[in-house]
């Protein structure tokens, strides 16, 4: 019996993309999960407002930082200018990155297959997916390199498809997409750009002609797009800005060992699959009758997909250091593929499976809410975000029960997870060092510095910045020389690990921030509430000092 018709597997992207971005935006727009290398984007996208200079980047300390194009920090510079200076403006733009890549896997498995079961699968995989989640929640370059190659796969399924026309827009889509990519990662999007034109012109199943291809006004616009940025920084900063972006593009990422190779290209293959955890569970039955069944039925997607995700697994293997968000650029073509085998394989008979990983998913979110409600009895209370995640969990819980749409109550319980999560980020993350240094520096008026020296954690510094912008301008310390730099400022903000470095004798501490050390969170939980909950934090907290030279009162 072919069920592929059953409405159990339809959705509306629009709702999905919605869902997505209520259940993953309090955990992704403000400090719970604060990723090191956000402080990067964050940070030049402040000097620009300073400056107004929207093309060169640079660090906290002043330096000129040429490792990245141009449009990452373009989308926190956006957030800031339309919503202030703070953690939701740095990070509104990736959280609807990654809602959008959902919406445009709807899109692209539509464009395959123009069946909106196979595109409601594959938007509820690609919602799912852990690494799509954590990415909307990080000002950095990899949920929006996903998102412009997604638009790029959009060109690329309308080639593969079997209709002979090819729509207008399709060429925009896939040179667009690309050149977009390249201005968000460089040379990472332009490979896998080259392998899946290289694919359309040679696979034997639907070969692509030069003719198709070549549509000179997209490949103009899109060069252009493509290297605008490379070029003003050659005339504004020349070959100074290459020589930094080939190396971290080329030389510190590929590896050279061949030890090194097998191991990333091993846990590239591993964490490929763990990201589609449990979806790729339910396509094991009768999974070789059916991936020879969608090869023969549409060997050029199946070719393209496969050559795709053998493309990625073979550059997270040539890496130095490999991390799980490379493998994000091809998730949602994966997503599509995977998405249609299981539509294919019938897997909405298997009841019993997909009832349990949905009871297992929900476990999950009731342990997390029984955990919050004991913190909001000791006193933490965040009753609102209680209520609306027991009230997702009721409607959630009836799905179970009448055994209905529980493909998309197993997705909307995996991303309630992260909701639930911040029952307990939000306690361990508030108020950070930024947020306690803006109280003082406004009860000081007039006489706030304008500038202040840092010496300490970077990341914890970015944070500061954000908070202190725009009254006071935060300066990175040199590591080698940040005690003789410190005498040329007035006010210097020191974390702990260094205040037995200088003569405390000659400096007045005007404020001190203090916030939780991870390693002593259990004893801080437990003495929530109580007077012994002070005396912990005081002792073992993480400190940082606003600090002025007694020459100065």
């Amino acid at each position: 019996m072919i069920l592929s018709n059953n409405p159990e597997l339809k959705i509306n992207p629009w709702v999905l993309m919605g869902v997505f971005c209520l259940l993953v935006g309090p955990f992704a727009l403000a400090f719970h999960m604060n990723y090191p290398d956000e402080m990067y984007y964050r940070d030049a996208a402040i000097e620009m407002l300073r400056n107004g200079d929207y093309l060169t980047t640079y660090l906290g300390s002043g330096e000129l930082r040429f490792k990245k194009p141009i449009l990452t920090y373009w989308a926190v510079l956006a957030g800031f200018k339309l919503f202030g200076v703070n953690a939701f403006a740095s990070r509104i733009f990736f959280l609807l990155a990654g809602a959008a890549t959902v919406g445009l896997t709807f899109k692209l498995a539509k464009i395959l297959f123009k069946d909106e079961k196979v595109a409601s699968v594959s938007a509820l995989i690609m919602a799912a997916n852990p690494v799509l989640i954590l990415s909307s929640g990080r000002s950095i370059p990899d949920i929006l390199l996903v998102l412009t190659m997604t638009l790029s796969a959009l060109g690329f399924a309308t080639y593969l498809r079997k209709e002979e026309s090819i729509p207008n827009w399709a060429p925009w889509a896939l040179y667009g997409g690309l050149a977009l990519a390249f201005e968000v990662k460089g040379l990472p999007a332009a490979a896998l750009g080259g392998i899946g034109i290289l694919y359309l012109i040679f696979n034997p199943w639907k070969k692509t002609s030069l003719k198709k291809l070549f549509h000179l006004p997209s490949l103009l616009v899109s060069l252009v797009i493509a290297l605008f940025w490379f070029v003003a920084m050659w005339v504004m900063h020349g070959p100074t800005y290459l020589e930094s972006f080939l190396g971290d593009q080329v030389g510190v990422r590929v590896a050279s060992k061949a030890f090194l190779v097998i191991k990333h290209g091993l846990m590239a293959l591993g964490l490929l699959i763990a990201i589609f955890i449990p979806w790729v569970l339910f396509s094991l039955p009768n999974l070789k009758s059916t991936i020879a069944k969608a090869w023969k039925e549409n060997p050029q997607f199946s070719g393209f997909a496969l050559l795709w995700g053998l493309a990625i697994l073979g550059m997270g293997a040539l890496t130095s250091k490999f991390y799980e968000r490379y493998l994000l650029p091809v998730a949602p073509v994966l997503a599509v593929y995977l998405g249609w085998i299981l539509v294919k394989g019938e897997f909405e008979i298997r009841k019993r499976g997909l009832t349990l990983t949905a009871f297992i998913f929900y476990g999950l979110n009731v342990v997390l809410i029984l955990a919050g409600l004991y913190l909001g009895l000791k006193g933490h209370f965040v009753w609102f975000r209680l209520l609306f995640i027991l009230a997702v969990l009721f409607y959630l819980g009836k799905l179970i029960k009448k055994g209905n749409k529980l493909p998309k109550a197993i997705a909307y319980s995996y991303l309630l997870i992260f909701l639930s999560y911040t029952l307990f980020t939000s306690l361990i993350s508030f108020p950070h060092q930024g947020q306690q240094l803006k109280l003082a520096l406004q009860e000081m008026y007039d006489m706030a510095p304008k500038v202040i020296a840092f010496r300490g954690n970077e990341h914890i510094g970015s944070k500061i910045r954000i908070s202190l912008y725009p009254k006071t301008q935060l300066i990175n310390l040199d590591r080698a020389n940040w005690k003789t730099q410190m005498k040329d400022y007035d006010y210097v903000i020191l974390e702990d690990l260094y205040l037995d470095s200088i003569n405390s004798k000659q400096f007045e501490v005007y404020s001190e921030t203090v916030n939780w050390s991870s390693k002593t969170i259990p004893d801080l939980i437990q003495t929530l509430g109580t007077s012994e909950f002070d005396s912990i934090l005081d002792t073992t907290g993480k400190k940082y000092f606003l600090l002025f030279p007694t020459n100065n009162q």
